[in-house]
């Protein structure tokens, strides 16, 4: 990546692009690897128009209604939470600048889990997923704990990521939520 693009994609005060949405013990948190660009410049969650987070979050029923990307904050009434791995840079995985996903933003991304607890942190993307597991993750429900919160890989919302779209992941981590709530 030029200097150029990577001067684009990250903050120089080195200030978060998105805030977190997190709460003491949320049913579930949302976690992206870093915002797109069009959620970066309007600083709104999954903002891309073609992006399906907010249509899937309500198809599989874990919103009431179909949210907008403006109104992301909504979510901690349903027990929802949002952050993402990098939290400085925005940009497609490809763009971002090395060690935006590395061991220190995997790390601040554990502590926030371990000062939050959640029932639930699920990776809006198999690389998040496999970044924070450190192994070959697959979609769905993850073997292993991370304290109390159950870990989950699910297809990708993101344009960019259609050709590997599946609901199904996505419907049994509802599903799941639904049953300990």
């Amino acid at each position: 990546m030029s200097r150029a693009a990577q001067e684009h994609n990250v903050d120089r005060d080195q200030a978060a692009v998105l805030p977190d949405l997190l709460t003491p013990e949320l049913d579930v948190v949302f976690c992206g690897t870093a915002p797109g660009t069009v959620s970066a410049a309007l600083k709104q969650y999954y903002a891309h128009p073609q992006n399906k987070f907010w249509r899937v979050l309500y198809d599989v029923g874990l919103t009431p209604s179909l949210l907008k990307p403006s109104q992301f904050a909504d979510l901690l009434a349903f027990g929802i939470g949002l952050t993402d791995i990098a939290k400085q840079s925005f940009g497609m995985d490809n763009q971002l600048p090395r060690g935006s996903l590395g061991i220190e933003a995997v790390g601040a991304l554990r502590a926030r889990m371990e000062k939050f607890r959640p029932a639930h942190l699920a990776f809006t993307s198999l690389t998040g997923g496999r970044k924070f597991l450190g192994v070959r993750a697959e979609f769905g429900l993850q073997p292993t704990l991370f304290g109390p919160t159950a870990i989950w890989v699910l297809p990708s919302p993101s344009p960019a990521a259609h050709w590997n779209w599946d609901e199904a992941p996505w419907r049994a981590l509802a599903d799941r939520v639904r049953s300990t709530v």
